[in-house]
This record gives C-alpha cells, structure tokens and sequence, in this order.
C-alpha cells in the first residue's frame, strides 16, 4: 500500500487529497478526524479549519497525516490544505458519517424505487444530506490507497435517483431525529457474498477463500478468463442472430405490424413456457392492442413487469426499449407520434440463455397515459427464433474473496464514521454454515482496520422471497437468516427484520423505506444508546408442558400482538420424529402458546422457517416483527 502511494505522488510537486476529502464531504462529529494526502517528502503541509491550524511533514514514502481533535457538528465550512501548493474545499460539514454496505439492495437506486417514491423524489432537498458514491473496483494484490473516483453530493430531485434507497432513508430519518448532518459513504456491489469484504489477514480463517483470492493476483489468468467470458458470450449471441429469421441486418423483421403471424402459437401471459433444454435462444411475442382515437400520437409509457432473461422491445416496428438481464422492471417512455387510433402491435423478442423463458407473474404490464390503463396481460402470440445450447454464465472475478476490500473498502479506512449499515447475504444463501463465521469476521475485521473496537454495525435480515409452500419445509434462505441472527452475539450489533416486506418474485423488492426506517431505529439503540423499543421479539427459550409449547421472547417492547389483527401464523411444530405440521399460536402476555392435535409430545417449533413466510404476523406493539426462528437445531432432513 505505501509502496503504491509513493509511487503516485513521488512524481509530484503538489499537494494532493484522497478522493473522500473534497468539496462538501461530511466530517464525523465527536471523534478524532484524520486528514491525510500526498506530497513530496519533507515537505511541510498545514491543514487550516475553523481557526486553528495543524502542520506536519511528509513522510519518505510522500504521505502525510494529519489528527484534527474532536468537533461538534455545524458548517458549512472550509477546510484549507496548504504545501507548495494551496487546496480550499467548500461546504464542509461536520456530522455523522454512516457506511453503507452489501449487495444489490444496498445498491439499489432510489430511480428504482420510483413507483412508490415519486413524490419523495420530486420534493426530496436536503442540503444537509450528503452521499459518497464509491466505484467499483477489485484488487487482489494489495490495498489501494485511493479511490479512482467519486464525490460528495447533497440530496435534490437531480441527485436522488441516483443515491441508494436504503442509504436515502436511513439517512433521512437520522438527520430529522438528530437535526445533525448526515454523510453516507455508498460501498456496495450487486451480487458481491461476505468473503469478498474481508482482508487478506482475515481470510487466513478461511483458507479455501485465501487461496482463490491468491489466485485472481495473474493478471494474464484475469485477462485469459474476461476474454474467454466476453468470447463465448458474443459468440453465442452471434449464434443467435444468425439463426434467428426474424432479425436480419439489424433489421427486427418480426417486429413489423403488418407481418402475419396468424401460424404462431398463443401462451397466456404473464407466465413460462417451453421445455426445460429446448427453450435457450430467441423468442418473438407479439400482441396487438386496440386504442381509442385520443391516444393518437400521445406519448405514453409502457410497463412490461419483469421477463427472463433479456429483451428489446417494439412497438409499432419500432424499438422503445431494451433491458439486457432478467432482474429490472421494464419501464420504456413511448415517445410522441408513434401511438396511432385502431390496432397497434407490441412486440418483445426475449433472449432466454439458461432455462425456460418467461413474464414473471404478479408484476404489472400495462400500457398508461395519464389516468388511462391498456392491460397487456392474457393471450399473445409466440414463436421461438433460434434454439440454442445453454449460455453458461460469464465468471465474475469482482466477486471473488478479497477483491472488494482492498478495492473499495481499504482506502476509506482512515476516514473516521459513525457505524456500518449492511444488506448483504443473498449471494450467502446456502452456505448458512461458513456465514455463520464469515459475516461476524467482516463485522471485527471492518473495526480493526478502522481502529474502533465498538463501531456500530446495524444490518438487514433478508426479505421474504420466492414462492410460498404449502407445508412446513426446510429452507436455506431461513438457515441464512439465522446466521444473521446468530450475528447478534457479536456486541454492538443491530438487526433490522424485513420479513414483512419482500416480494416472492423479485430479489430486489421496492419497500426500502421500511428498510432504512428500521435501520435508523435500530442505529438509535446501538449507535445513540436512546432508550427506544428498536427491535421485534427475538426468541429466547421454550417450555414444554404436555401437548402445549410456551415460548419467551425479549425485546417485546409494549408487548406481544399479531401485525396484522389475525390469530398467529407461520407456527409449525415437530415430535420426536422430526415431522414439521402447522401449529395454532396464540398470545399470552409475553409468551407465544404453541401446539397441535397432530404431535402429542412436541420437541421442536419453528415460526416463519421458509423462503417466504408471508403470512408471518407476530409483532410487538409498537409494530416491529419478530425474527424467525427455529428451537431445535437438526440438521437438514
């Protein structure tokens, strides 16, 4: 690391600053803060702020330091760095820096969320709120000691689609409740599991990891295997093209609304269809859509729920949109002039390369103008272009142990925060086992390299997802929760429960307001020690008596009730034979009385152990759900 930064400043004159110090960047308030750059060696550098002035001198390897004492919050301010050359940032502030850590929900952009938050993102102005945005970036040599980009920016109607939902709403409710600034660094990666947030030093725990991230340090095994990946996939969408005769020259042939497709099969949409093997290539589906004349040239926007795996869209012959993987909502503006009176033609030439293809159920396709709504769903036409193998998927080394710490999370760890906010773990999900080691060594590595033992660290426990079961089943997306639980035993830790908020059929469920809210309350509880009720039961113990299981539970706040106002679900109970049926639950006091006519001597209960427990209702009072959880520990059946 210090041999990277001397060799980036030796050559020059000038004072330089990490990209986290710059213009508007919020300070943490009430603890040490420490200024760092680049310069010649001996040189001498003096850091001016709110009257007071520090000096030091740079070291031989060109980097020098500075410790600014403890300061209360307030700004804006300037912040002068002087050397041979002088540096005055603007619009400092002075507040609580958060992190905001993980994966695609972490990532997720407030444009994402806009079906829900429009108004919020029209009204949103907070000049108090900033955020850092860190690129992304892998590096398995070594730490880097800089970012390659990035800048702080305050919370408009511009900036906020672009800032994090999750970061956007925890931030939010921090400034209101504290009326203090708010910064939050953004360092987040879709897809990215727990190992590649760790450092060199704590993957020795988990030498499997250490020695696959060792690997990825060949330059040329990087560039043999991104070359390979962009090869197979281009050639397998060559492939496609020239099989397919309904694109030819760059021509959508298919598309075109006079072309009679009175042969083509019908499929009821939204829904999947083809054979498992035989369904990877091109498909072309059509639907044609009768308007009346006050649509005529109108613009219009057109909403084609969630399809698996990549499309282009039409309307009329003519391309309205494209979405090139199966996780973004479809949402394409119909310009002006294209929209005519009478029949109009929708056509979707949908790329499947692994699996059956697909309009994921439950999600909208409408076409709207103004108050006005065409249903897109029920019958369309359908017709495969190309049958082709299966396109395996690319290899993503951004992923791999490692990377993303020294990459990302390495040069911010001399800028002093507050705490980590973290949703992460889909990427974890069925390796519940090692999450159960890998995520707290996150959580203790992250402290060490900032120094703070105690550092705040509030994290999400995943979403409902999938499909619902019928029966009680065992679940891998559960395991992972309760490794998240698990979690807890580390001090100075928080959950945030979002059971009660996800989607079966998107990963990536808009309700991140909720999310961040409960953030926020628990941040309150373990960063700001206010005495609040930030937390849903969490189980604690069980009491057998007879046919009857009483189960306890801390963190019941004002006391158990069910979310909802319906008697308790989600309550399955087990015997000595391990066989899992429905239970009927009710409240007494603080406890939650278990039992069924089917298990005569109850060993075991579990409460929203599944994928997607979406009749889940145990609450306390103030409205915080309970965790899942299990009272046996059996290993799968």
């Amino acid at each position: 690391m210090l041999g990277a930064a001397f060799s980036c400043a030796a050559v020059q004159a000038e004072v330089t600053l990490p990209r986290l110090i710059g213009d508007g960047m919020v300070l943490q308030r009430d603890t040490e803060i420490q200024v760092w750059g680049w310069a010649d060696p001996e040189e001498t550098v003096s850091v001016h702020f709110q009257g007071f002035t520090w000096q030091t001198v740079t070291a031989d390897d060109g980097r020098w330091q500075l410790t600014l004492p403890e300061m209360k919050a307030g700004g804006p301010y300037e912040l002068t760095v002087k050397g041979e050359n002088t540096l005055t940032l603007e619009n400092v502030l002075v507040g609580d820096v958060w992190l905001a850590s993980g994966q695609s929900n972490m990532e997720l952009t407030m444009a994402r969320t806009k079906p829900l938050y429009a108004e919020e993102m029209a009204e949103a102005n907070y000049p108090e709120i900033r955020f850092f945005e860190v690129p992304d970036r892998y590096q398995f040599k070594h730490p880097e000691p800089d970012l390659d980009g990035g800048e702080w920016l305050s919370v408009t109607p511009e900036t906020l689609p672009g800032i994090s939902a999750v970061g956007y709403f925890f931030a939010k409710d921090l400034h209101q409740q504290y009326d203090v600034p708010v910064g939050v660094i953004n360092v987040a990666l879709g897809g990215s599991p727990a190992e590649a947030w760790l450092s060199e030093s704590a993957l020795k725990a988990f030498p499997h990891h250490l020695e696959e991230a060792k690997r990825w340090r060949d330059d040329d095994l990087i560039e043999q295997v991104s070359s390979a990946d962009n090869a197979r996939g281009q050639q397998w969408r060559e492939r496609r093209d020239e099989l397919d005769p309904g694109f030819k020259n760059g021509e959508a042939l298919w598309a075109q609304p006079d072309l009679d497709d009175s042969n083509w099969d019908t499929v009821t949409l939204p829904g999947f269809w083809g054979e498992e093997g035989e369904a990877n290539g091109v498909w072309w589906l059509r639907k044609t859509i009768t308007l009346p004349e006050d649509w005529a040239g109108e613009a219009a926007f057109l909403e084609v729920g969630r399809l698996v795996d990549a499309d282009v869209t039409y309307l009329n012959g003519e391309r309205v949109g494209q979405t090139g993987y199966q996780y973004p909502p479809r949402w394409y503006d119909i310009p002006e002039g294209l929209l005519k009176a009478g029949e109009n033609v929708l056509t979707v030439r949908l790329t499947s390369e692994n699996g059956r293809p697909g309009f994921v159920k439950d999600k909208p396709y409408e076409l709207r103008r103004e108050d006005e709504v065409v249903d897109l769903t029920g019958e369309w036409k359908v017709k495969q272009g190309a049958q082709l193998d299966n396109l395996d998927p690319p290899t993503f080394i951004r992923w791999k142990p490692m990377g993303l710490y020294n990459g990302m999370i390495a040069p911010l760890t001399d800028y002093a925060i507050k705490g980590v906010i973290w949703y992460q773990g889909e990427s974890n999900v069925g390796r519940e086992a090692e999450y159960n080691e890998s995520f707290p060594a996150v959580i203790q590595e992250w402290r060490r390299q900032w120094g703070q033992p105690d550092q705040p660290f509030i994290f999400v426990q995943l979403a409902n997802y999938l499909e619902t079961r019928d029966e009680p089943v065992d679940s891998d997306w559960a395991r992972l929760r309760e490794a998240q639980l698990n979690t807890l035993r580390v001090p100075h830790t928080g959950m945030a429960v979002a059971i009660d908020v996800g989607e079966w059929n998107d990963i990536h469920p808009l309700d991140k307001q909720t999310v961040g809210e409960r953030l926020a309350l628990a941040a309150q509880a373990v960063a700001y020690d206010d005495d609040v009720v930030a937390f849903g039961p969490i189980y604690t113990g069980m009491e057998v008596n007879g046919r009857q299981v009483r189960l306890s539970f801390e963190h019941t706040g004002s006391g158990l009730a069910s979310c909802n106002g319906e008697p308790l679900a989600e309550f399955a109970i087990a015997g000595e034979d391990r066989d899992f049926v429905w239970a009927d639950a009710r409240i007494e006091g603080d406890t939650v009385v278990v039992q069924s006519a089917e298990v005569r001597r109850p060993t075991a209960v579990r409460y929203a152990w599944a994928d997607n427990p979406d009749q889940a209702n145990l609450c306390n009072r103030e409205g915080l759900p309970a965790t899942p959880f299990r009272t046996d520990d059996w290993p799968r059946k």
